[in-house]
This record gives structure tokens, sequence and C-alpha cells, in this order.
């Protein structure tokens, strides 16, 4: 076989986890993208392994079979949170490029050994925060880089919903749960790509908590260095909302309606001094685009993959953000 028919052949992705992310999003995803297949699935109950859609190879009643399996090329990871490390660790020290669901990690100490090993092993490790892949948030993030509302003096973003029913692992505090980790990843992570990069330096927040103790709902304001500041609120237990707008210094910048989970046709508002602008974006699966990129990027062509540092710096402001709501709302530093 020349290297040009191996680079051809799709990747083969092995999937630890099969729940409802695994079923109804990522398994369709993998099944119809360019370049790759769904190769071998594993769960605690191997039955529900064996029923993901477009499932071609062996499906393990045990994760460390998948880890072991020479033929999975990539994982993908869907574990409740606290599962992210080390199965994260499992797969990297096999050798095996891993796809892990958002939060990447607990804490920013977290992600920085996922890092470490990913750097050791010398394959990829990303976040699977698969609205990054999203047209539309692409388009508003060179509308910024290219100064369409000139410098960013402000952001507001949130991810609200309700419905987690009782037993549900976003209560359990031993599993990460909570709405920072489920949800807050989304808007913290939106501002900080919507500040270009400038570093977060302080964040204060208040949390409304579960007798299980996680937080069922959370707002924080983020500071940037430079100057500049987010609102920030996350929520499990409340009326559903999806929000982003990004005020600079000439313009805005919002995404209207779903602005993180958007999979249909949709615009983007973009208000400047001159008039006010709705752009058209055209339906897409983030999903799929997440999984044709690595796929790509495993093969030596072209894909964008989220970058392990924008990551640490999300999971860094999460770290700020529990402990100003653990000290009544004190700032605390991020680190």
């Amino acid at each position: 076989m020349t290297a040009a028919e191996l680079d051809a052949r799709p990747v083969r992705w092995g999937f630890i986890g099969a729940g409802s992310i695994a079923r109804t999003a990522l398994a369709p995803a993998v099944t119809a993208a360019t370049g790759a297949v769904l190769h071998a699935a594993a769960a605690r109950d191997r039955g529900r392994a064996a029923a993901l859609p477009g499932l071609v190879g062996p499906a393990y009643g045990s994760y460390a079979e998948l880890v072991a399996d020479p033929d999975v090329e990539a994982v993908y990871i869907s574990l409740a949170n606290d599962a992210h490390l080390p199965w994260s660790l499992a797969c990297l020290r096999a050798g095996k490029p891993v796809l892990c669901e958002k939060p990447l990690g607990l804490t920013a100490a977290q992600v920085e050994e996922m890092a470490a090993a990913a750097a050791a092993a010398r394959v990829p490790l990303v976040e699977a925060s698969w609205y990054r892949w999203s047209p539309r948030v692409r388009l508003a993030q060179r509308l910024l880089a290219d100064g369409a509302v000139g410098a960013v003096r402000h952001a507001a973003a949130g991810f609200t919903f309700d419905g987690v029913s009782p037993g549900n692992y976003r209560l359990d505090p031993a599993k990460g749960g909570g709405a920072l980790y489920d949800v807050g990843c989304y808007a913290v992570s939106a501002v900080l790509w919507a500040f270009g990069g400038a570093p977060a330096t302080e964040v204060a927040a208040r949390s409304d908590l579960a007798p299980s103790g996680v937080d069922l709902g959370t707002e924080a304001v983020v500071s940037f260095a430079g100057g500049g500041d987010a609102e920030i609120r996350a929520g499990i237990s409340e009326t559903g909302g999806q929000w982003l707008v990004v005020t600079g210094a000439d313009g805005e910048i919002e995404l209207p309606g779903a602005a993180y989970t958007a999979r249909e046709d949709t615009e983007l508002w973009l208000s400047q001094g001159r008039g006010s602008e709705r752009i058209p974006v055209p339906a897409a699966d983030p999903y799929r685009l997440m999984v044709e990129e690595f796929s790509s990027v495993l093969r030596g062509g072209p894909g964008w993959l989220l970058p392990l540092a924008e990551s640490r710096a999300t999971a860094a402001v999460l770290d700020a953000a529990f402990a100003s709501a653990g000290a009544g709302g004190q700032p605390v530093p991020v680190r």
C-alpha cells in the first residue's frame, strides 16, 4: 500500500462511552463525515456500545479493551466529567489521539497534565467543544480579528436550561456536575475568544447551589488585561436561553437565537456606526466538521483543531469562578 493510499483511508474511530451525546450527535457525525468511520465502541453495558448507529466493528464491555485495540486510530471520549482525565491519559499513553468531551479537565492543572501526556506521546489531544467549529462562530472570530467592531470592551454570554432529572450526573459533585462545568464552559470560552486572546485577570462569581452542593446557576464577571470585562451566566435549573453579544469601540456583534448550538440556517448581526447588517449563515453540522477536520489532520491534511492553550485558559477561568463563589463573591485572580 502506497503512502497516498494509506492517507486516503478513513480514520478508524473508537468511542469510549455510548450515552446520549455519543448516540445522537457524534456517532451520526462520524458516520456522515468524510474520512472517518466508527470502527469500535466501548461501554459498561456492551449492548449500548453495540447499538451506536454506524458502528462497523467490535463493541466492548470495558474501556480498557478499546484502548488496547490496535485498529483504533483515534478515540472520542464521552464519559462523565470526572472520567475525562483518567481515560484521556490511558488513551494518550497508548499512543492514541484523543477528542474528549468538554470540559476537557475539571481544573487547569488537569488540562496541563493531559497536555503533557499528549506532548510526550506526540499525538493530538482536543477538547470536543463542538460549537467552536460552527461557521457562524468562525465568522464572528474573523470579524473581530479584522477589527469590524474595534477594540472589544465588553461581552455578555450565557447558556441556561431546565430539566435535569434527579439522579442525573449533572447533580453529582463527585462526577463533575453543576452548571459551570456543563454549560458555563461555552460562555467562558466564548468571551475568551471574543477578547482575542487577551488574558483574563480576575473573576467575581456567585452561585446558587443544589442540596448536593453543585451549582445550579452561576453569574460571573471576568476582567481582562488591558481593560474590558465580560458577564457570564450558566444555569441548569432555569428558563432556557443562549446568548452572546460582543461590544467594541466601534460596534457590536451578536449571535441571535441558539448562540452555541444552532445547526440550522441562522444569522450573525453586525452593528457599526454606519449601520447594521444581518449576515446569513447556512446550516451546518459542527459535530461533523469537528470530526472531519480532526480526521484530516491525522492523515496529514488541512484542518483546524482547538488549541490546548484555549482549553487551559477556559479551565483557569472556571477555577477562579468556583473559588470566588466559594468565597462569597470576592474577586479571585485567574492563574
